[in-house]
C-alpha cells in the first residue's frame, strides 16, 4: 500500500490568529480530528494538544527563519500526517534564531513511527530550509495556493 502522501489540501490553514502555542495547537488537533476522523480512534483534540505541549517541553521546534516543526505520536495513528500553517500574526516559539514563527508544519505519527516519523520531519525540514520555497508560501494568496506550492514539492520529491 502507497503511504498516503504527507499534506492534503484540507491539512491547510491559512493566515490563521493563534495567540498561543497552545491556541495554535488546538486549533491544528480539531482539524486533525475532522480531517483524520480520528474522534472514530478515540483520539480527541486534547489528546494530540498534550502531546504537542509535552513534546515542546523537551526543546523548542521553532528552527528559525521563522519555521517551526512541532511534532508528537500517538497510539490510534496508522500514518504519519500533516498540518501546515501560515499565521496572520507570526508567534513566539523561542526559536533557535529568536525569530517569531509564521509558517509551522505539525507532524503526527502513530507512537512506534520510528524511522518514517524522522523521515518525514526531515523531508518538511528540507523543504523549508529553502529560502526560495518560504518565499513562495509566505506570499501565496490563499489556502489552495499554499497547498499547489506543498504538493508540487512533494511531487518533485516523489519523481
Amino acid at each position: 500500500m502507497p503511504t498516503p502522501p504527507l499534506f492534503s489540501a484540507e491539512g491547510v490553514l491559512f493566515d490563521l490568529n493563534a495567540g498561543s502555542q497552545k491556541q495554535l495547537f488546538q486549533e491544528i488537533s480539531a482539524l486533525l480530528i475532522k480531517t483524520q476522523k480520528l474522534d472514530a480512534k478515540g483520539i480527541a483534540c486534547r489528546d494530540i494538544v498534550a502531546a504537542a505541549v509535552e513534546r515542546e517541553r523537551l526543546g523548542s521546534t521553532g528552527v528559525g527563519n521563522g519555521v517551526a516543526l512541532p511534532h508528537a505520536r500517538l497510539d490510534g495513528i496508522d500514518h504519519v500526517t500533516a498540518v501546515f500553517v501560515k499565521l496572520a500574526t507570526p508567534l513566539d516559539f523561542d526559536a533557535v534564531d529568536d525569530r517569531d514563527v509564521d509558517l509551522v508544519a505539525f507532524l503526527l505519527a502513530p507512537e512506534n513511527a520510528g524511522g518514517s516519523h524522522l523521515r518525514a520531519l526531515a523531508k518538511v525540514s528540507r523543504l523549508l530550509r529553502r529560502q526560495e520555497m518560504r518565499q513562495r508560501l509566505r506570499s501565496a494568496p490563499n489556502a489552495e495556493a499554499l497547498y499547489t506550492i506543498l504538493a508540487e514539492s512533494q511531487d518533485a520529491k516523489a519523481a
